[in-house]
C-alpha cells in the first residue's frame, strides 16, 4: 500500500511539473510542491522498510555473508 501511495504522489508531482512546463504557471506553489515530494519520499521509505521487515520475517538476508564463503 505505501508503494502505491508513493507512485500516486510521484504521479501528482510529475503532473504538477508537466503542467507548469506547459502553461508557464504550476498549479502548486513551491511549499506545497515540496510537501508533495516529501510525502512521496516518506511513503517510499515506508514501503522499503515494510519490504525489509517482510524479508526478515521469512529468514531471507540480502547482504549478509554466508558462513561457508571464504574472504579471499
Amino acid at each position: 500500500m505505501p508503494l502505491i501511495a508513493c507512485a500516486a504522489l510521484m504521479l501528482a508531482f510529475a503532473g504538477n511539473v508537466a503542467s507548469g512546463a506547459l502553461t508557464g504557471a504550476a498549479p502548486l506553489g513551491d511549499v506545497p510542491e515540496m510537501l508533495l515530494l516529501l510525502a512521496a519520499a516518506v511513503m517510499f521509505v515506508a514501503a522499503i522498510l515494510r519490504s525489509e521487515a517482510a524479508a526478515g520475517d521469512s529468514g531471507e538476508t540480502s547482504n549478509a555473508p554466508r558462513e561457508d564463503e571464504d574472504d579471499h
